[in-house]
């Protein structure tokens, strides 16, 4: 097997000059807190190189995302609390654990009874609740998968896709009676739930689905800005039809 310890040494020397006195200031400023937003930011960025399966920027991406890691780690060795060694040796032990059917004897023939195995791991190492450790800060819609899932494999679910569609149906007619704010709020939340558990059932994943769509509108309508400045228009100057009809013209040409 290829040695792969040099790389990763060079980029922690990196970050330790970094964050020397002869280092970054703004390195040097930096907590666990501030740099959250890049964390998030890079993780996205990740999934957009999959989403477009560009390897290049793949490997990139995933290079700056484990830059994260590694000034986190920096961060917490110089706080006292652990380094990336303890960071690396922790998830190492965690697989191993959590994998018997492949470091161990433990037969298990399918990636369903694999899941049930992980989640009587995670029992064992203390969560006392089904839905612990799905993070409330993922995406809304993530979260409600992750949620239906869990409950999912402990058979709280509906038998088929009929009754996920059925509550959806409920929940619109419910939507469309609510009066004030704060029902109008509520029975939205209600809404999208059942909607994820429909593309649940459904084999596809809310969160990418909701973003493809957002990534088509944003092609469509900027379609219909090109289009309007073409005849030396703009928006507030045309109307719904005139829009209507360029958007499908969007729609006939693939975009």
């Amino acid at each position: 097997m290829e040695d792969r310890t040099g790389s990763l040494e060079e980029l922690l020397q990196i970050m330790d000059k970094l964050l020397s006195l002869e280092g970054c200031p703004w390195d040097r400023e930096q907590t666990h807190a501030s740099l959250v937003r890049y964390l998030i930011e890079e993780s996205y960025e990740v999934i957009e190189a999959i989403e477009h399966q560009d390897m290049d920027r793949l490997r990139e991406e995933l290079g700056d995302l484990l830059l994260q890691v590694v000034f986190h780690a920096a961060l917490a060795e110089r706080e006292g609390w652990f380094n990336f060694d303890d960071v690396a040796r922790t998830v190492s032990r965690k697989m191993i654990d959590r994998h018997p059917h492949v470091f161990g004897s433990l037969q298990l023939e399918s990636s369903e009874a694999v899941m049930e195995n992980w989640e009587d791991f995670k029992k064992k190492e203390g969560k006392k609740h089904l839905l612990e450790g799905i993070p409330a800060m993922l995406p809304a819609l993530m979260r409600a998968e992750k949620m239906q899932e869990k409950a999912a494999r402990v058979g709280f679910d509906w038998a088929d896709v009929g009754g996920a569609l059925e509550k959806f149906k409920e929940e619109a007619d419910e939507l469309a009676r609510a009066q004030g704010e704060q029902e109008v709020r509520e029975e939205t939340g209600d809404l999208l739930f059942a909607l994820v558990n429909i593309a649940r059932f459904k084999g596809v994943e809310p969160e990418q689905a909701l973003q493809a769509t957002n990534d088509k509108f944003a092609r469509r309508f900027r379609y219909i800005e090109e289009q309007l400045r073409l005849r030396q228009r703009d928006l507030k100057q045309a109307s719904l039809q005139e829009m209507d009809e360029l958007w499908e013209e969007a729609k006939s040409l693939g975009l």
